[in-house]
């Protein structure tokens, strides 16, 4: 039987959600891991004081903090929703940020995350670039490695410019090309022309669009996703996406940048995250129903032209269940 917290312990506790900023915070960081910079424009408040008053939270076990590069990310600490008196507070926190409206900004400030990011790709190119073979297919081709014998259909999740076709079109028998950016993919169709492929479909819009979703059909064999994960502002959920698209049978190949802390990269790629950690990737993975998760780092010496020559790339496998093997 768990022991109750000495009453002093208690008293603080209580003498904490007393506040109704602190009950507020709590909440937003219940619904959601945000940046103290987007709690205080959610809250409309200082940073510096908002900081000094998570600062107790913290103390006391009910906020967790993490650092990623120069931003600290705040969450509610997940044995903190065991205690009672802490999933009462959060109801009432919760009342009111639904009744100040802060709790459905949430939405907004995540989608604001990738706005640089949706800017960045939504320019047109400066010159005609030549068709060339991309720099970074040794590192496809490396990816694809790993694939089964099962060729009926892949989809490149994040085309961007098309430079993985090159590897997937000539590959399987039919290719769903997908990005939300117009502009990145005009650049895909004009490689696609170019090379003379006849079996690549493009789609404009997000991954979980339905119609992907009915161009994908019961699913893919393969769903590719390169260097997109760092741009997503809700990584996990992007990852289930994905997860969405493979047939029973079917493999995701994830390829993107290890941790790193080159702040430069957000403003020269309008990256939203710096890299992701093995642990983080195969959480991800398996939460997303995956099975046969594997993440491993990539040889250095097969990427080391363009901005992000510099970085460490990995590869995130897995695979969905069969549906013989998940009735079992």
């Amino acid at each position: 039987m768990t022991q109750p917290a000495p009453l002093d312990a208690r008293w603080q506790l209580y003498r904490l959600l007393s506040d109704p900023f602190r009950l507020r915070l709590l909440a937003l960081a219940a619904e959601e891991e945000l940046a103290l910079g987007e709690l205080a424009d959610l809250l409309a408040e200082s940073q510096p004081n908002l900081s000094r008053q998570a600062a107790p939270l913290r103390q006391a076990g009910l906020l967790s903090e993490r650092r990623h590069g120069t931003r600290t990310l705040v969450r509610l600490d997940a044995a903190a929703k065991s205690d009672p008196v802490v999933c009462d507070a959060l109801l009432a926190g919760r009342s009111m940020c639904e009744k100040d409206g802060s709790l459905a900004r949430i939405a907004t400030i995540v989608r604001a995350r990738d706005q640089k990011t949706r800017e960045f790709f939504a320019r047109p190119p400066h010159t005609d670039e030549p068709i060339v073979l991309a720099p970074e297919l040794p590192v496809y081709i490396a990816a694809l490695a790993s694939l089964l014998d099962r060729r009926a259909l892949a989809v490149d999740a994040g085309t961007g410019d098309g430079a993985l076709l090159d590897v997937l079109a000539p590959a399987f028998d039919r290719v769903v090309a997908l990005d939300r950016s117009t502009a990145q993919l005009a650049r895909a169709e004009r490689r696609v022309l170019a090379r003379g492929y006849g079996n690549v479909a493009f789609f404009s819009g997000e991954i979980d669009d339905p119609a992907v979703r009915h161009a994908v059909g019961s699913g893919a064999d393969v769903v590719v996703a390169a260097r997109v994960l760092h741009h997503a502002p809700l990584p996990r959920e992007t990852v289930a996406a994905l997860a969405a698209l493979i047939c029973p049978g079917g493999h995701l190949l994830l390829l993107d940048y290890a941790r790193h802390a080159d702040e430069a990269l957000r403003d020269a790629q309008a990256d939203v995250w710096m890299g992701f950690d093995a642990r983080e990737l195969t959480e991800f993975a398996r939460s997303a129903g995956l099975t046969n998760v594997c993440v491993r780092e990539l040889p250095r010496g097969l990427f080391q032209n363009g901005v992000d020559g510099h970085l460490s790339w990995q590869l995130l496998s897995g695979k969905r269940q069969t549906e013989r093997a998940h009735s079992r």
